[in-house]
């Protein structure tokens, strides 16, 4: 296992408060973590028991839009579907 060096300014970027909470996105998270958004949701998806009930929700379209608008680099990610957040 390679272990990576993560700066907390790299962290702090990537928190968004959505929904009165401070949340970061699936994919956000996974870089993280180093794994793929796909594999981090389906690890999360198998062991639901583990985390909190609201530990993970969907955005909305409203949010999603609102999200993207405000942050240029989103238009450039590769997303086709509203991303997870957790908290």
């Amino acid at each position: 296992m390679t272990v990576r060096k993560i700066q907390a300014g790299d962290i702090v970027s990537r928190i968004f408060y959505i929904r009165g909470k401070k949340v970061m996105l699936d994919s956000d998270l996974a870089s993280v973590y180093g794994v793929e958004t796909k594999v981090l949701n389906q690890a999360v998806k198998r062991n639901l028991k583990r985390f909190p009930d609201d530990f993970f929700f969907q955005l909305t379209n409203e949010e999603w839009n609102s999200l993207r608008s405000q942050i240029v680099t989103f238009e450039v990610l590769p997303y086709d579907h509203r991303p997870l957040a957790g908290k």
